[in-house]
């Protein structure tokens, strides 16, 4: 017979093993439940694979749904946003003054706003909560359209007319910049309001003698209005702006970089791809926004093409230059726009902009 102590030794020798076997369930069962769980996580959401874990986001265009704008519809049409990790609604935007509160509110998650205009919007305190995070245009392409017979050929002649354009929009906002800069007295100029998709046509009914625009916008107006358009481009006066800036909310920025890297990404493919293919571009718009006309829209696309991609310049779409934007801070303040002490990195943040 074995002795009492061996017995006790064959006891523990038992408690031993189905402690281990009971503590090796219980791993495996919090394994399973950890795998479980990051299967639904906002990180892994995005990341590819099937619908369900596409992340939903909403994306504003920066004014209404013309050929300019085209390259967001081309980044879905196309697949980018989707293999990004991204279900997105695009809907249409009412510039600058418009998209900055809509993101910062969280009422949309990205969109493109003219740089100065943000630099404006910020430097004045009306909204904050926005940052840029990768460049559209690397030249303002804010703009004074009007038509032959308004009697306007030279900023001079902007004295005693009536303008029309979105409140908040940056031409509006830079509007007395341009004006002092290029000898019109602002307060000789009327402006009334309009909306994104109707100022053309007003345009073009003859209440007033020129709408706020950018240059890429000719072929639109000469569309809408039957006349040769006359466009006077603030680049002119004011040099050295950028154009537009994709924005996102400083929450999304600090909490999900990696999720705005790749929307950047996806975004700005779309874009290149729209400009080597403009006749495409504006055949996908026009499946999605049935008032396009597709012969304005790819003409726009091909004017844009240099504010894009400017011609010997070297840059790389996307990329943004800190001491080009302390030199358009710089033009802004000199003019009275812009109070002392912005910087570059209040409105940028270069972390998550594209490297050249």
């Amino acid at each position: 017979m074995p002795s009492a102590q061996s017995a006790v030794g064959e006891d523990n020798t038992v408690r031993m093993n189905r402690f281990a076997r009971t503590v090796a369930a219980a791993a495996l069962a919090t394994a399973l439940a950890l795998v479980s769980g990051c299967g639904g996580s906002d990180a892994d959401a995005g990341a590819g694979g099937d619908d369900n874990t596409l992340r939903k986001v909403t994306y504003l265009t920066s004014f209404g749904n013309f050929g300019r704008d085209s390259y967001a519809w081309v980044a879905k049409d196309k697949g980018y946003f989707e293999e990004a990790g991204f279900d997105v609604e695009i809907k249409p935007g009412q510039g600058t003054g418009g998209i900055i509160p809509a993101v910062a509110s969280g009422q949309a998650q990205f969109g493109p706003i003219d740089l100065t205009g943000g630099l404006l919007h910020m430097g004045s305190g009306q909204t904050k909560g926005f940052v840029a995070v990768a460049a559209i245009q690397q030249h303002t392409m804010a703009a004074i359209a009007t038509t032959e017979g308004n009697g306007i050929a030279a900023p001079k002649d902007l004295e005693g007319k009536r303008l029309a354009d979105t409140p908040g929009s940056v031409v509006r906002n830079l509007f007395p910049t341009y004006a002092r800069l290029a000898g019109v007295d602002a307060a000789k100029v009327t402006w009334v309001n309009g909306e994104a998709q109707t100022l053309m046509g007003t345009l073009a009914g003859g209440s007033v003698d020129g709408i706020g625009q950018f240059v890429v916008g000719k072929p639109t107006v000469e569309a809408v209005t039957k006349k040769k358009a006359v466009l006077l481009p603030y680049s002119d006066v004011i040099p050295d702006l950028y154009g537009n800036v994709l924005i996102t909310s400083t929450k999304i920025a600090e909490q999900d970089p990696e999720m705005v890297k790749r929307f950047s990404t996806a975004l700005l493919k779309g874009l290149e791809y729209s400009l080597a293919h403009t006749k495409e571009a504006s055949e996908i718009l026009k499946r999605n926004v049935d008032a396009t006309n597709p012969a304005a829209a790819a003409a726009e696309l091909e004017l844009m093409a240099e504010y894009v991609k400017p011609d010997g310049s070297g840059t790389a779409i996307g990329t943004l230059d800190s001491a080009r934007v302390a030199r358009s801070i710089a033009i802004l303040e000199d003019a009275g726009a812009l109070p002392k002490g912005m910087t570059a990195d209040r409105i940028i943040d270069f972390d998550l902009v594209p490297k050249g």
